[in-house]
């Protein structure tokens, strides 16, 4: 999924030129001040002090996870706690293979190369990534028929970070030359609330923990959404009163962009409420879901359904999608239409 269409899920519009460089001064730069993922983290921080130790590389990593959890920010952390350069790109970006050759012949010992949404690379692009993960060189051929003529270039050794919301896709070779593998989880409360204080103290916010409670129920998990909301919860406070952000000015608020107590917002109320009134609760195909909401199936895939699959408002099925029970419960719909579905 393109971050534009990321972006423009949430709220419901595209992020402000103010939005992305705030978004990117709320990262943490060092491990010690990033947040959640602890497993992940540990485990991170065992393979960069023994790279340090033996004077190498970090082995090439690939993070995966829903949109907002923090894979491109623990790219740039692995630059940074590894002292060396990070050059970011994506996967629809490199649309040639001598696009890849001129980044890879560019990147310096222990450079870290960082390529965002990579399973959306051209299966040419890809098959040049073989040898330059494994062996760290890659053949250019140049010239057709009897005058082509193979070029090796020999690269120095850097290390390849992939970040991608859709591992499922990912080819077999490419994903097995990956010598760290980790899946990034939606984040608790708990971790939201340390994450928002942090960016408050930032941003210079005024906000109680009270209230930093509940922008966090309210973020889906997500260290990114909490950030936007957090943003979007000052404007309102600067407007609307003295600049300090309560819990009853955070409901009012959020309520005002359409964001419900638990973090669901229209687009997510719309998918449910095609599926239960319009499929009698399912099950039902992500075509028809998406023809039936004029959206984009991968819109649904990446940005929707991980959320509502996480809090148990929605199940997969081999025939299709189906609403669940609290889900009915949450958008206050009678349990006789989920018994009379039922019935037939």
């Amino acid at each position: 999924m393109a971050e534009e269409e990321v972006r423009k899920k949430i709220l419901g519009s595209t992020e402000t030129e103010e939005d992305a460089v705030l978004n990117l001064s709320l990262r943490p730069a060092s491990l010690k001040d990033f947040v959640g993922q602890k497993d992940i983290i540990e485990n991170v921080i065992v393979a960069l002090k023994a790279a340090k130790k033996r004077n190498e590389p970090l082995e090439h990593v690939l993070f995966s996870g829903p949109p907002g959890l923090g894979k491109t920010t623990l790219a740039h952390i692995i630059a940074h706690e590894m002292g060396t350069k990070i050059t970011a790109t994506s996967g629809p970006a490199i649309e040639r293979a001598g696009d890849l050759i001129g980044i890879l012949t560019n990147l310096d010992e222990g450079d870290i190369l960082f390529i965002d949404e990579i399973h959306r690379l051209a299966a040419t692009v890809e098959e040049f990534l073989y040898p330059a993960m494994e062996s760290f060189n890659i053949d250019f051929v140049i010239d057709k028929g009897p005058y082509a003529k193979t070029i090796k270039f020999n690269l120095k050794r850097f290390t390849l970070v992939g970040a991608t919301t859709r591992a499922g896709l990912l080819t077999a070779p490419l994903r097995g030359r990956f010598g760290m593998f980790y899946h990034l989880d939606f984040y608790q409360p708990e971790d939201l609330v340390q994450i928002l204080e942090r960016s408050a103290k930032l941003l210079n916010i005024q906000i109680n923990s009270k209230a930093a409670l509940e922008v966090a129920k309210r973020s889906r998990g997500t260290p990114r959404i909490a950030n936007r909301l957090l943003r979007r919860v000052r404007d309102w406070a600067e407007v609307k009163t003295d600049g300090k952000v309560t819990w009853e000015l955070v409901n009012e608020a959020l309520s005002a962009h359409g964001i419900d107590n638990m973090g669901l917002d229209n687009i997510d109320r719309k998918v449910l409420d095609v599926i239960i009134s319009a499929y009698g609760g399912g099950p039902v195909g992500i075509e028809s879901l998406a023809a039936s909401l004029n959206e984009e199936k991968d819109t649904i895939i990446d940005i929707v359904e991980p959320f509502l699959l996480k809090i148990g408002f929605l199940k997969r099925t081999p025939r299709g999608r189906e609403a669940t029970k609290e889900a009915y419960k949450h958008l206050g719909l009678a349990a006789k239409e989920k018994a009379q579905k039922e019935m037939f």
